[in-house]
Parts: structure tokens; C-alpha cells; sequence
């Protein structure tokens, strides 16, 4: 019988191929990118330009980023039945009066109950909404899927010049997270070896979750103590600088990637606008396609 290999939390990750370039960017670089985008598209409304932006999105993480077979499932299959979904509830909270009542398809009724009808327009006004939280989301993942925490916190200590007592103590209680998802797997465990997880039905949930919530909170106590007293020991904040095992450097790369992202952005922006697919308002409630 094979031994069980125990997986450890926090083992670094294995370098990306070179042709996944988005793990070799600065993590400043891929937050800056998108971020004027993701400010535009709160006030951005119509349908094409957070199409544009959910394709481009796609492109970067399929091309750029090290995605597992599931997540890329999830972003080119998951993704659109979300968003199609997400279409219909925001259709039905859409407020009639506010629906755009001169066109055709205001006329197509999609379906109806009782003296309630849901038209496409209804569902084209809350697909547009679906379409700019679905784009928000993907430009996010830009970064999210490519910059692991110590990363982006030595960025920000080093680029940004944030207070490494700051940066660093931040990095400590995120690292709290993967170590509490391992230690309740093995609470569960032991429970399972002793037989104190049996039985189905709500009260046996409850048991379960507090038989659970009580070890893994005394662990997190425990833990919280060692690292305090490891960070004391280490005399960590004694001096207002330290010095980095791992430089993150801002390279000409960075400046490309962000520049031509910009760029790509802007022409969207600029080949929408003059097609008449979209439009930019300061007035949030407005959901003109």
C-alpha cells in the first residue's frame, strides 16, 4: 500500500515556462494595468466593451498564465453560463420604468407570468450588468491567478516603498490561511480514525462544527503565539529598513506590458465609442445598452 503524501502548504511554487510571461511580470505591473480599465467600466455602459475586455482578459490568462485544466474549464465554460445567468436576475430586478421601451426589443417577450411579462430588453439591460461585473472580475484575475502574497507584499515593500512592519505583518496573518485549511483537515481526520463524525441530520452538523471550531481555534492561538514570539526573537521592527533575500525589480517588461495595455484599452474604448456600441456616463443608475 503506497504511503500518503502529505502536501506541504507552504512549499514554493515551481518557476512558470518562460512563454507564461504574466508570472515573470512585477506584481505592480498587473494591478496597474487594469486598473484605469476597471474605474472606466463602473461608469462604461453597453454591451461591446466589457465584451472586448473579458475577451482580452481570456487571452492574456490562456496565453500568459499557468492555469490547471479546471480552471481553464471554469474560465472559458463557467464564465459564460455565468454570465448568462447573471443576465436574467438582473433583468428581473430592473425597474420597467427604466427599461428602454422604443425599441424591438422591448416588443420580444422571453417569457411571461400572469400579467408579468419579461422581455429582451429586460434581460439586454441586466446582461450588460452581468457583462461589467464579469469583466471587473476577469481583469482581477489578471493578477490574482499569476501573484502569489509574498510576492505582491515584497513589491509593495520594495516598489512602493511601504513600511516593511506593515507589509510584512499582513504577509504573516494571509500565511494564517492555508495553514487553518490545513490543520482542519487533520482535526477531521482524527475525528474520522476515532469515529466522532458519524451520524447525518442538522444536530450532527452542529456537533461536527464545534467539535471542529474548538481544536482549530486553540491551534490558531497557539500558532499566533509562536509567531509573535519568533518575530521578537528575530527582533523584527527594531530598525526602520531590512534587508531582502528576494529583490523584486521593475524592468523595462513591466513598463511595456503596462503601456501596452493602455494602449489596447484606449483603442477599445475609442473603437466602441465611435461605432456607437457603448457609451461612458457619470450617472450610475443609468442602463442604457
Amino acid at each position: 500500500m503506497p504511503a500518503h503524501r502529505v502536501i506541504d502548504p507552504y512549499a514554493e511554487q515551481a518557476p512558470a515556462p518562460g512563454i507564461r510571461f504574466l508570472h515573470h511580470l512585477n506584481p505592480l505591473a498587473k494591478f496597474a494595468a487594469p486598473l484605469p480599465v476597471m474605474l472606466a467600466l463602473i461608469f462604461t455602459r453597453g454591451l461591446a466593451i466589457p465584451i472586448a475586455f473579458i475577451v482580452l482578459a481570456l487571452a492574456l490568462l490562456v496565453i500568459g498564465a499557468r492555469l490547471s485544466g479546471r480552471a481553464l474549464a471554469v474560465l472559458l465554460l463557467g464564465v459564460p453560463v455565468v454570465i448568462l445567468v447573471l443576465g436574467v436576475s438582473f433583468g428581473l430586478w430592473v425597474d420597467p420604468d427604466r427599461i428602454p421601451g422604443g425599441g424591438a426589443a422591448a416588443s420580444v417577450v422571453l417569457f411571461s407570468i400572469g400579467d408579468w411579462s419579461f422581455t429582451l430588453a429586460a434581460y439586454l439591460v441586466g446582461l450588460a450588468t452581468a457583462l461589467r461585473i464579469a469583466a471587473l472580475l476577469m481583469l482581477s484575475l489578471i493578477a490574482g491567478l499569476t501573484t502569489s502574497g509574498p510576492e505582491l507584499v515584497r513589491a509593495l515593500v520594495q516598489n512602493l516603498r511601504v513600511p516593511y512592519r506593515i507589509g510584512y505583518t499582513a504577509l504573516a496573518a494571509l500565511r494564517f490561511v492555508p495553514r487553518f485549511g490545513h490543520e482542519l483537515e487533520v482535526i477531521r481526520a482524527a475525528h474520522r480514525v476515532r469515529g466522532t463524525d458519524a451520524g447525518r441530520g442538522p444536530i450532527a452538523a452542529v456537533r461536527r462544527t464545534i467539535g471542529t471550531a474548538i481544536p482549530l481555534l486553540a491551534s490558531a492561538i497557539r500558532h499566533a503565539e509562536r509567531v509573535a514570539l519568533a518575530m521578537d526573537a528575530r527582533a523584527f521592527g527594531a530598525h526602520p529598513t531590512r534587508t531582502e533575500r528576494t529583490i523584486s525589480l521593475w524592468r523595462v517588461r513591466d513598463t511595456v506590458f503596462v503601456l501596452a495595455f493602455w494602449v489596447v484599452s484606449a483603442a477599445i474604448y475609442w473603437w466602441a465609442l465611435q461605432a456607437g456600441l457603448g457609451g461612458v456616463t457619470a450617472d450610475r443608475t443609468e442602463v442604457g445598452l
